[in-house]
């Protein structure tokens, strides 16, 4: 496997595999409290220039269950890219740790982390892409559906970095991707174009969700204002209004239909309470699968599985 975990496309499709395999052996590890402690005397460095409770506590205890020490760098302990360079933040970070993830708004500062680090480097977040998210996402609808085969996925929403890792996930498993948004805020074209060119996916930009949504397996949303939006929010609830995920959003799939968000949601906006709490909702699934599916990327780069 690659020495460093910052887009789903950068493994392979036996690595792809392996990790979900693996995820789903320490899952089971954990649910009968098994002892299991392959990173006893490791160190993880996490430096958090987006804050997020989700990532912080999933990264956190699943690296102290696996029997090792993560250390929290907030914004105000490292100014990455600002008060010291990305170059020596990394040089340093790897003398101390033998890993580090980063949450970060800039994509270039992973890449640059990636670079200089001499230890493995997890991307927890940037605002280009969320790799450990969807890999999380996709090991939950497996669990759900019991298989990936003519998967069909509609993300209803704006097109941003959670559109982005399942593009690049959909050039290595074959599905049906659709993005509905509302012209504007489509994802990054390059990006799509690159996906389609793969050609081992079919991928959809629209903007009518009722049409995006049709036969449907999974009907995906995340918040509209993303961390550094908040500002346009109101002017967002707009032009998205269109696109709420409700009952009847939920009824025009016309079969059974998963619904997914990476939270924290913001109910009554992009979603309705009614399709949060629906037994078709597996919001909660996915949020605990993030910590197992990082478990499983985690041991991979350190060779610990």
């Amino acid at each position: 496997m690659n020495k460093n975990f910052l887009h789903i496309n950068d493994l392979n499709k036996n690595e792809f595999e392996e990790i979900i395999e693996n995820t789903k052996n320490v899952k089971s590890k954990f649910k009968n409290n098994e002892e299991f402690l392959p990173l006893a005397n490791k160190t993880m460095a996490m430096i958090f220039a987006k804050p997020s409770a989700r990532t912080r506590v999933s990264f956190e205890t699943g690296f102290y269950r696996l029997g090792g020490h993560a250390l929290f760098l907030g914004p105000n302990d490292i100014g990455i890219g600002k008060r010291e360079s990305t170059e020596d933040i990394a040089r340093v970070l790897s003398r101390f740790n033998d890993i580090i993830m980063a949450r970060l708004f800039d994509h270039q500062h992973i890449l640059d982390l990636a670079k200089y680090a001499s230890v493995p480097v997890i991307n927890g977040l940037t605002d280009f892409n969320h790799p450990c998210q969807i890999m999380a996402d996709i090991f939950t609808v497996l669990e759900h559906r019991g298989n990936l085969d003519n998967l069909k996925v509609t993300y209803v929403g704006d097109g941003n970095n959670i559109v982005h890792s399942w593009l690049m996930l959909a050039m290595r498993i074959p599905m049906h991707f659709v993005v509905a948004c509302p012209e504007g805020f489509e994802p990054d074209q390059e990006l799509v174009k690159k996906t389609q060119d793969e050609g081992l996916s079919t991928i959809e930009v629209l903007h009518d969700p009722h049409e995006a949504v049709k036969d449907t397996d999974v009907i995906y949303t995340d918040v509209w204002a993303s961390m550094g939006q908040k500002e346009e929010a109101e002017e967002r609830r707009r032009l998205f209004s269109k696109f709420q995920v409700n009952d009847q959003l939920m009824a025009a799939t016309g079969k059974d239909t998963y619904f997914m968000h990476c939270l924290p949601a913001e109910r009554g906006v992009e979603a309705t309470d009614s399709v949060c709490d629906a037994s078709y909702s597996i919001i909660f699934d996915q949020a605990e699968n993030r910590m197992h599916a990082q478990n499983a990327i985690m041991l991979s780069l350190m060779d610990k599985l």
